[in-house]
C-alpha cells in the first residue's frame, strides 16, 4: 500500500511541473507593489534557476524596496538546474537533484553597465557564498526547514503544486502569512478553501481565465491546449487559472455594474434551496433582496461591500458538495450571494 502511495505521489508531482511566464507574473504583481516594500518575500516552490518568480523579484529587488528574497526548490524537480546555462551561467558547482535555498539581501549593478539585470544576479549567485546553500531535506514546502523559512517571510509569492493547493493554503492560514499564488478556479469549490473566500480571508487577484505554462519534455502531447514552440519547448494552457491572495487590492472595492431587474420568469427558484438562479454574473438583478445563485466566476468581480457570500450551492450550513437542483436537474456549482445594496424596483 505504501509503495502504491509513493508511486501516486510521484505521478502527481510530475503533473505539477507548470512554469509560469514572466509576463504573466509581471502583469499581476504590478498591482501589489505597495505591499512589497521592506518585506521578506518567499518563493517556496521555485527552483531559483528555473522560476520566473525568483527572477522577477531578483531583478526588481531594489525597485520594490525588498528587505530579503528567499527561494527554495524541491529536489524531485525533473528540470532542476536545466536553465543554469541559459540564465545564470555554468560555474555554480552544485549537483542536480539537490534541494537548494537562495537568500538575497541586496542586488547591485556588479558589472557597472548602468542597470541591474540577470548578469548581476548571476554574478551574485556565483561569487557570494552566503547566497546559495543546500537544504538538509528535499525542499518540500511542508518540511520542517522550509516551514522555518516560512516563519521568516512576510509575503509568499509562488505557483504551488496544483495537486497540493489545499495543503498549501492551509499552511499559509496556519502561520497567518500574506500570499499571492496561482491556482485553478476549481479550487474555489474545495470546502476548506471556500470557507476562507466566504469569510473574506482570501480573494481573487486581477488575472483570471486563460494562462499558458512551460512544461517539461516528459509531458505527453495532447489534442488541445498543447504545443511545441520553435525551440522545441513544450507548452500547456488552461482556461481556468486565477490568482488567490489576501493582499488588499483596488479591484475588490469596485462595484459590479448591474442593470437588470428581477422577474420570476427570468430568475427561477432552485428546487433544492431558497435562492434564485442567475445564469450570468452580468445578469444579477439590481433590485432582488434575497439569496441568489451565481456562477463561481462571480468571485473574479466580488466586492464585499456590495455583496455577501452566503454559501456554496446552498445558503445553509450544510455542505452539499454538488450544484443545486433546477427543474429536476443538478446544475454546475453556484455561489449563493445576497445583494447588500438592492435598489427599489
Amino acid at each position: 500500500m505504501a509503495k502504491n502511495s509513493s508511486l501516486t505521489a510521484a505521478k502527481d508531482a510530475k503533473q505539477d511541473e507548470f512554469y509560469t511566464q514572466l509576463d504573466d507574473i509581471s502583469f499581476e504583481l504590478k498591482h501589489y507593489r505597495q505591499h512589497f516594500r521592506d518585506k521578506v518575500i518567499l518563493c517556496n516552490c521555485d527552483d531559483p534557476y528555473e522560476s520566473n518568480f525568483f527572477k522577477y523579484f531578483a531583478l526588481n529587488f531594489n525597485l520594490l524596496g525588498l528587505k530579503k528574497l528567499i527561494a527554495t526548490c524541491y529536489d524531485g524537480s525533473p528540470v532542476l538546474g536545466n536553465e543554469l546555462l541559459l540564465d545564470f551561467g555554468d560555474t555554480v558547482d552544485e549537483p542536480k537533484k539537490i534541494a537548494y535555498k537562495v537568500e538575497i539581501t541586496e542586488v547591485q549593478d556588479y558589472n557597472k553597465d548602468g542597470a541591474v539585470n540577470l548578469a548581476d544576479v548571476k554574478y551574485l549567485m556565483q561569487n557570494d557564498k552566503n547566497v546559495i546553500s543546500i537544504l538538509k531535506g528535499n525542499g518540500d514546502f511542508r518540511s520542517k526547514e522550509c516551514v522555518e523559512l516560512l516563519k521568516q517571510a512576510d509575503i509568499v509569492v509562488t505557483n504551488p503544486p496544483f495537486s497540493l493547493f489545499r495543503e498549501f493554503i492551509a499552511l499559509m492560514m496556519e502561520y497567518k502569512k500574506q500570499f499571492l499564488v496561482i491556482g485553478s478556479q476549481n479550487n474555489i469549490t474545495y470546502k476548506d478553501v471556500f470557507r476562507h473566500l466566504r469569510d473574506n480571508e482570501i480573494w481573487l487577484g486581477y488575472k483570471s481565465g486563460d494562462m499558458s505554462f512551460r512544461v517539461p519534455d516528459y509531458f505527453e502531447p495532447r489534442a488541445t491546449r498543447y504545443w511545441v514552440d520553435e525551440n522545441g519547448q513544450k507548452w500547456r494552457s488552461m482556461g481556468n487559472i486565477c490568482w488567490f491572495t489576501n493582499l488588499d487590492i483596488q479591484k475588490r472595492h469596485e462595484d459590479i455594474d448591474l442593470y437588470k431587474f428581477y422577474t420570476p420568469y427570468e430568475y427561477p427558484m432552485y428546487d433544492s434551496c431558497e435562492a434564485i438562479n442567475v445564469a450570468k454574473v452580468s445578469e444579477i438583478p439590481i433590485d432582488y433582496k434575497g439569496a441568489m445563485g451565481v456562477p463561481i466566476t462571480f468571485l473574479d468581480k466580488y466586492n464585499p461591500d456590495q455583496f455577501e457570500i452566503l454559501g456554496l450551492d446552498d445558503d445553509k450550513v450544510e455542505w452539499r458538495g454538488k450544484g443545486p437542483e433546477l427543474n429536476g436537474k443538478v446544475i454546475y456549482r453556484r455561489i449563493i450571494i445576497r445583494n447588500k445594496k438592492p435598489q427599489k424596483p
